[in-house]
């Protein structure tokens, strides 16, 4: 379409030429090449403008989406407004005791079956925010349900909101895929029942791969004589 419209500007000048010797003079060419650029420059300008003006709404509408997606701080309260200050807490389906099953996997398979190896992590959380409690053992099963070894001589305190944890290295692959851990605790009084997981992790290769799995209440425990067995330098961080 340029082209043609050159072609025909360019005849256009020629008829305009030196009627006396039929030339083109110097005026005649600069006047065609300015009536030239300013059809190209019109001719972009409406090309790309409607282009320019969708991507300013197109990036409008990003930072408007973006800005849905930032986090929420906390409110304040309002000058005037009281706190209530007759609260108490209450501990949710208080419990003084568990025996909780934590399925586990020291590797899965993936391909042709071939197994991938995965570390693991238990993880003991307590969740009360005033009451200590007592872990009285973890035990460590395989696939076919054979004890491997038990992680603890004598039950431990977890203080609250305390965590305890304990690793299984990626080599270490006793447990097999069909690994367990069977974890009892008890407290004094009722507390909220802690959250015991396994988290299966694996970054060795170039696609890391990563999981975890909460434990499942089997049973009740009670304190009973346990708790003068407990060792006091055992206290969980």
């Amino acid at each position: 379409m340029v082209e043609s419209i050159a072609v025909y500007s360019a005849a256009a000048v020629v008829e305009k030429g030196d009627p006396m010797t039929g030339k083109l003079t110097v005026d005649d060419v600069d006047s065609f090449m300015r009536r030239f650029k300013l059809l190209i420059g019109g001719i972009i300008v409406l090309f790309f403008l409607p282009l320019v003006i969708y991507a300013f709404y197109l990036d409008q509408r990003l930072d408007k989406f973006e800005a849905s997606l930032r986090p929420s701080p906390p409110q304040e309260l309002e000058v005037g407004e009281l706190a209530r200050g007759d609260l108490f807490h209450v501990a949710t389906n208080p419990v003084e005791g568990q025996i909780v099953y934590v399925p586990a996997y020291s590797h899965v398979y993936h391909g042709d079956g071939k197994p991938h190896l995965l570390t693991i992590t238990l993880s003991v959380r307590n969740t009360s925010m005033d009451r200590e409690i007592v872990v009285r053992s973890i035990r460590y099963f395989d696939t076919k349900g054979v004890e491997v070894r038990s992680y603890l001589e004598k039950p431990v305190r977890l203080p609250p909101l305390g965590t305890t944890e304990l690793v299984v290295e990626r080599d270490d692959a006793s447990g097999g895929s069909g690994a367990n851990f069977i974890v009892e605790w008890f407290a004094d009084t009722p507390v909220t029942e802690p959250i015991i997981e396994a988290v299966m992790i694996d970054t060795g290769s170039q696609q890391g791969i990563s999981f975890v799995r909460r434990g499942f209440v089997i049973g009740e425990a009670a304190p009973g004589a346990v708790s003068s067995n407990i060792d006091p330098t055992s206290t969980s961080r």
